[in-house]
């Protein structure tokens, strides 16, 4: 009998590990690291809890040692992602219907598992299957994903306890059903902890979901999968199938089962679907719920009176960490002229101390980026930067793809604030900076929001603290997320919730309750202990 009303414990953020030289969890990332490079991992398509392996097999390489073959990944076709919408449909019922205690403890015990025994593994996969250092991977695969986990917990409980008001005699209640049918969850490759969290934040809620990885990032993909099969999570609850977008999008937004969509991608791929979904509505049983993070032209606006060190610093870190492929990472700068001279003295001092390698070398602050077609459009704005005459190289410019996908941390000023840098997201390591006159800031506000359709984040300097409400209140509608003497990038769950609007999303703010809410449709019950018995009312009476 469970006739308790449980508490949830109280979610506090994941401490960050140093990795530092002589600490026991460098050690031990180590050695997972050496002993992953020499395994190689058969990754099945999970579907309502079974193994598949359909022999359509992709190759899964380190973006940093293209020679290497760390797996192979089997690739669904039709059979398998019908397969997949069915088990889902069928898992629904039973999953729903769990006490959400029950379904809480799960991801609470999958938050413990992975502070804990399967740390390194994850760490390390993402660290050799998607390029990232010790530390990227440490905040992102590791702390961020556990954060999700705990908070997400609170939040529903939070959510569920939100009840209307009785009134005599009457008993009213609200109840957060899961969305009827299944989720679909499209991740990307750059966080494991957005991979992780897509298509866990609706089956917390009660959803079944059909997952689809980003082949590029399937071999830390897999080993999430296999930590949430330990946590207990039951079969069919997430069926996992790696795939071609076109060919399992055609199939999951054809079923009238279809209820929601978790993404987070490219601008364009959001768009098709929004308009592939608008096209079926007749056919789906219900409205489905559209969540989407997309893309960013984020920016850092500096003011006369910054601090410079902050901005060089801000500019390093924001546009390289990651080698440039966050969807928060700085990709223009506006710098008044006076500040100049001392913000790129100090911003090229920084940059000397930037190395780039293997992630196995935990000296490296920079890694690949992600596979050959990233490479190519990255090195294509590079490329064409250098014969704008309006473009001058400062620093970087290289590139190699003999050995891995490397590219130099490219620094750019542009004369014209309207070049293709400053305004088309690169998704790389390239940042562009343009040179304004400090008296005409607020002109150059205007000029920064005319000049990308997005609006996921930006960063102000100022010392001023009148010019940093200007700025705030200038660019309200600019940044889903807005750093006030920060970089642009490193949100935190339970701390600064995620998303942005216009072009990068519906800004419905993964790591908090706004996004668990999309997943959920609620009824309300109204419970009557004395009813009437007659039709007539008071004021009908005689006089």
């Amino acid at each position: 009998m469970n006739n308790l009303i449980a508490r949830t414990p109280a979610p506090i953020n994941e401490p960050v590990l140093s990795y530092a030289p002589g600490t026991p969890e460098r050690a031990s990332l180590k050695a997972r690291l050496a002993a992953m490079r020499t395994e190689h991992v058969d990754i099945p398509a999970f579907v309502g809890g079974r193994e598949v392996r359909t022999g359509t097999l992709f190759s899964v390489r380190p973006p940093h040692e293209t020679s290497h073959e760390l797996g192979t990944a089997h690739l669904v076709g039709e059979v398998e992602i019908k397969d997949a919408i069915e088990s889902s449909v069928k898992a629904r019922a039973e999953w729903a219907a769990m006490d959400w205690q029950d379904r809480a403890a799960i991801f609470l015990k999958a938050a413990e598992l992975l502070a804990g025994p399967w740390r390194d593994t994850v760490n390390a996969a993402t660290m050799l299957g998607q390029s990232k250092n010790a530390y990227q991977a440490e905040i992102d695969s590791a702390c961020e994903m556990i954060d999700f986990f705990r908070f997400n917990v609170h939040y529903m409980q939070q959510i569920y306890g939100d009840q209307p008001n009785p009134s005599p005699g009457v008993w009213n209640r609200l109840q957060y059903r899961p969305l009827e049918g299944f989720v679909f969850a499209v991740t990307p490759f750059n966080f494991s902890s957005i991979q992780g969290n897509l298509p866990t934040a609706p089956a917390l809620m009660g959803n079944a979901v059909v997952w689809k990885p980003a082949t590029s990032s399937l071999l830390s993909a897999y080993w999430f999968y296999r930590l949430m099969e330990e946590a207990g999570l039951p079969p069919g609850v997430i069926s996992m199938i790696p795939g071609r977008g076109s060919q399992v999008g055609k199939h999951v937004f054809g079923s009238p089962h279809f209820s929601g969509l978790h993404f987070t991608g490219s601008t364009g791929t959001f768009q098709h679907m929004w308009s592939t979904i608008a096209s079926a509505l007749p056919g789906y049983r219900s409205y489905p719920r559209i969540v989407g993070e997309t893309g960013g032209k984020d920016f850092i606006v500096a003011h006369a009176s910054c601090d410079a060190p902050a901005v060089a610093t801000a500019i390093v870190r924001g546009a390289f960490e990651y080698q440039g492929q966050k969807c928060s990472a700085a990709s223009r700068v506006y710098l008044p002229t006076s500040r100049w001279p001392e913000i790129r003295s100090l911003m090229e001092e920084r940059l000397a101390s930037v190395t780039m390698g293997p992630v196995e070398d935990f000296s490296n602050f920079m890694n690949a980026v992600i596979d050959k077609a990233a490479f190519d459009s990255i090195t294509g704005y590079i490329d064409r930067a250098q014969q704008n005459p309006a473009v001058q190289v400062l620093h970087g410019g290289g590139y190699d793809d003999s050995e891995g996908y490397f590219i130099e941390p490219t620094v750019l000023l542009s004369s014209d604030p309207a070049s293709e840098t400053m305004c088309e997201e690169i998704f790389g390591p390239v940042v562009t900076i343009h040179l304004y006159d400090e008296a005409k800031y607020d002109e150059m506000l205007d000029v920064l929001d005319r000049t990308s359709p997005y609006a996921l984040t930006g960063a102000v300097f100022a010392q001023d603290r009148a010019v940093i409400v200007r700025t705030a209140n200038r660019l309200a509608d600019n940044a889903g997320n807005f750093y006030i003497n920060d970089k642009p990038t490193g949100a935190v769950v339970g701390q600064q919730p995620f998303g942005g609007a216009r072009a990068s999303g519906t800004n419905d703010k993964a790591g908090s309750y706004l996004n668990l809410v999309r997943w959920i449709s609620a009824r309300s019950v109204k419970e009557n202990f004395n009813p009437p018995h007659q039709i007539t009312y008071p004021f009908m009476q005689a006089e």
